[in-house]
C-alpha cells in the first residue's frame, strides 16, 4: 500500500473500542482511512452510528475486494480466528487487539503473514495505548535485553488499587471494574490473570523471538489476594501488582511469568494506580526505561488500533527480527523463587515444596509465611492456587541457585519453624 492509497476498512466489533476507533477516525481525514461496513452481533442496540454501516454478515466485509484492512475488535476468540485467517488468505491487512486469538494461534498466525505477505498488526493487544510491540521490535536487541516486566492489565490494576487504597473487599472492587468498562466481559480472564499471560506470551515473540503458549507458562491472578496481604504490604511500603515478567537468566534461557509481587516504593511500577499499565524494559546499555499509559479503555485502546492502521499506509509490518534474524533462546523453569504465602490453614500449604522457609507469622485468622521454592515446582502444582492461598513474589524474587549450605538451612528451619 502506498501513503496515498485509500484505506478502506471492514469493522468487526463496535463495542467500546469498536465505537471509539469511529469517532477517532471522523477527527483524522488526514489518515485517508474510512469504514465502510461493521459486522455485529446484536442488530436492535442502539448505536451512535448511521445505520447503513451495520451488518451481521461476516461475508460482507471478507468478499468485498474494494475493503482492502480488516480491524477486528470482537471479544469471542474462535469467531475472531475465523475472521482473521479468512482475511489474511484474501490477501486483506488485518489489525486486532484480540489478544486471546494472538496468543493462542501465534505459530499459525504468523506462518500465514508470510504465505500471502500481508500485515498483520496488534499493538492494540497488549497494554492498550503503550506503543510497546512496535519498541520491542524496532529498538531492541535481544542480545542486550535484560528483561521485560510490568503491569499489563488495566482491571486487575484497578482493584488492587480499590483493595489497597479504599480498603475495599475484592469482590466490590472488580464490580466497580465492570461498571467502568474495564474488565473483561468474562471477568475471570482478568482475573486469574489469563490476559495478562496471554499478553506476555506475545511480548515473548517480539522480545525474544519466543513462540510459546500461554498454557505452558507460569502464572496465576489476584483472585486470592486478601485484604489481610494489603496490610502486611503497607506495613512495609510495598504495593502489590500484577507482574507480567520475561527476564534473561545468566544462562542465556528466559524466565517468564505473570504473579502477583510486591513492589518498592522507589521502583517505577509502585505509583502504576487505577486502569494504567507501565512497563519497564531493562537493556544492556540503555539501563531501564519506563513505559506508562492507560491500558484500558475507549479510546486510550482505539488509540493504539489507529496507530496501526496509520502504519499500513507505509507498508509497515512486524519483522520478527528476534526470531527470523537471531539465534532463539528458550523459556527455562529451572530457577528459584522467594515468595510469601499467606494461608488460613496450614495443611493446605505444601511446606515439603519450598526449599527452605525464612520466616513465619502465626495470626488468629491468617498467617504467613517467606519461603524459597523452585519455579518449576509452582508450574507443575496448584496447591497455591487454591481458595484459602495467597501466593505472592517478594519484590527481587527471581534466585538463579542455591548452594550447599542453603540446603542445611532449609532442612533446619522446615523442622523448628512450621
Amino acid at each position: 500500500m502506498s501513503t496515498h492509497k485509500q484505506l478502506t476498512i471492514g469493522l468487526f466489533g463496535f463495542g467500546v473500542v469498536g465505537e471509539g476507533l469511529y469517532k477517532i477516525l471522523k477527527q483524522t481525514p488526514s489518515l485517508n482511512a474510512t469504514i465502510k461496513r461493521i459486522v455485529i452481533k446484536h442488530p436492535d442496540k442502539k448505536r451512535n452510528a448511521p445505520a447503513e454501516y451495520f451488518t451481521q454478515l461476516a461475508d460482507e466485509i471478507l468478499n468485498d475486494e474494494s475493503i482492502n484492512v480488516v480491524v477486528e475488535l470482537i471479544d469471542d476468540a474462535e469467531a475472531a480466528h475465523y475472521i482473521v485467517t479468512t482475511a489474511l488468505k484474501k490477501g486483506k491487512a488485518v489489525v486486532s487487539a484480540n489478544k486471546k486469538l494472538i496468543a493462542e494461534h501465534l505459530e499459525e498466525l504468523l506462518a500465514l503473514q508470510e504465505q500471502y505477505n500481508v500485515p498483520f498488526l496488534y499493538e492494540a493487544s497488549v497494554a492498550g495505548s503503550i506503543p510497546i510491540l512496535r519498541n520491542l521490535e524496532e529498538y531492541y536487541d535481544n542480545d542486550l535485553l535484560q528483561s521485560v516486566s510490568g503491569i499489563v492489565n488495566g482491571s486487575t490494576n484497578f482493584i488492587l488499587t480499590k483493595i489497597f487504597q479504599e480498603k475495599v473487599e475484592f469482590v466490590e472492587a472488580l464490580l466497580q471494574a465492570q461498571q467502568l468498562g474495564f474488565a473483561e466481559s468474562n471477568p475471570s480472564l482478568d482475573v486469574l490473570g489469563i490476559d495478562a499471560v496471554n499478553k506476555l506470551t506475545i511480548l515473548l515473540v517480539h522480545a525474544y523471538g519466543i513462540i510459546s503458549n500461554p498454557k505452558k507458562l507460569l502464572y496465576s491472578g489476584i483472585q486470592n489476594i486478601q485484604l489481610t496481604d494489603a496490610k502486611v504490604a503497607a506495613e512495609k511500603d510495598y504495593q502489590i501488582k500484577l507482574i507480567a515478567k520475561a527476564s534473561k537468566l545468566k544462562n542465556g534461557k528466559i524466565a517468564a511469568y505473570v504473579l502477583p509481587q510486591f513492589v518498592t516504593a522507589d521502583t517505577q511500577l509502585y505509583n502504576v494506580a487505577n486502569e494504567y499499565n507501565g512497563i519497564v524494559i531493562e537493556s544492556g546499555f540503555s539501563d531501564k526505561q519506563f513505559f506508562y499509559g492507560k491500558g484500558a479503555g475507549s479510546f486510550p485502546t482505539a488509540s493504539a488500533v489507529l496507530s496501526d492502521i496509520s502504519a499500513l499506509r507505509y507498508e509497515y509490518r512486524y519483522e520478527y527480527k528476534k526470531k527470523n534474524h537471531h539465534q532463539v533462546t528458550e523459556i527455562s523453569n529451572d530457577y528459584y523463587l522467594k515468595v510469601y504465602v499467606s494461608f488460613d490453614n496450614i495443611k493446605n500449604v505444601r511446606k515439603d515444596a519450598f526449599e527452605w522457609i525464612e520466616e513465619y507469622h502465626g495470626g488468629q485468622q491468617r498467617s504467613y509465611l517467606v519461603g524459597v521454592i523452585h519455579a518449576e515446582k509452582l508450574l507443575n502444582s496448584d496447591w497455591w492456587k487454591q481458595h484459602g492461598i495467597s501466593l505472592i513474589l517478594t519484590p527481587e524474587p527471581i534466585i538463579e541457585n542455591i548452594e550447599y549450605r542453603d540446603v542445611q538451612k532449609r532442612s533446619l528451619e522446615l523442622a523448628g519453624v512450621v
